[in-house]
């Protein structure tokens, strides 16, 4: 595993090792073990999936009781992943990074807690994207951004994404305010 930092402290892109041959490839996911040496997270209580079709859009979601971070991963298809840092008294408030996330080529993106996070589907054939998270879901929890928020400037590879009639209705970041 290789770990790539940003200049935004917290969010890491982890390279795994795959091991290819005439059949495709192999790739250990997570090691508890090894997550633990790199001092990343081994805490997770859940495991989600989400099967999304090109063109879908889903974010900028985050939850903040209780916190929750994700280990983020495409297995099929290529997905452009984005984490908003929306901690109240972070120096890089309201910046991003992001990433791209492909199945053939194996990675995870960590978006700790004290980020919203989004991604849109850029393979025509769709993608499948899965997450662990370090928190279990809690509707009262729960927040959202406006994933084309003009003050974020993220620079999303679609135009008119395919939204679902609550992502598509809401706030801004200013009207959030610091969130955690």
């Amino acid at each position: 595993m290789e770990i790539q930092k940003f200049d935004i402290q917290g969010p890491l892109l982890i390279h795994l090792k795959t091991f290819h041959d005439n059949r495709g490839f192999f790739v250990e996911r997570y090691n508890e073990n090894k997550f633990k040496e790199l001092g990343l997270p081994t805490n997770f209580v859940q495991d989600n999936f989400s099967r999304s079709a090109y063109g879908v859009l889903r974010g900028l979601h985050y939850q903040n009781t209780p916190p929750q971070g994700k280990m983020v991963s495409c297995t099929f298809g290529e997905i452009f992943d984005v984490a908003v840092d929306v901690r109240k008294d972070s120096p890089t408030f309201g910046k991003h990074v992001s990433v791209r996330l492909q199945g053939d080529h194996p990675a995870l993106f960590w978006v700790p807690a004290g980020f919203a996070h989004g991604f849109c589907v850029t393979s025509k054939q769709g993608a499948d994207v899965m997450y662990k998270v370090d928190n279990l879901w809690s509707a009262a929890g729960e927040g959202s951004i406006l994933w084309s928020d003009p003050d974020l400037q993220i620079p999303w590879p679609l135009e008119t994404p395919i939204l679902s009639e609550k992502d598509a209705k809401c706030p801004l970041l200013k009207n959030r305010g610091r969130i955690f």
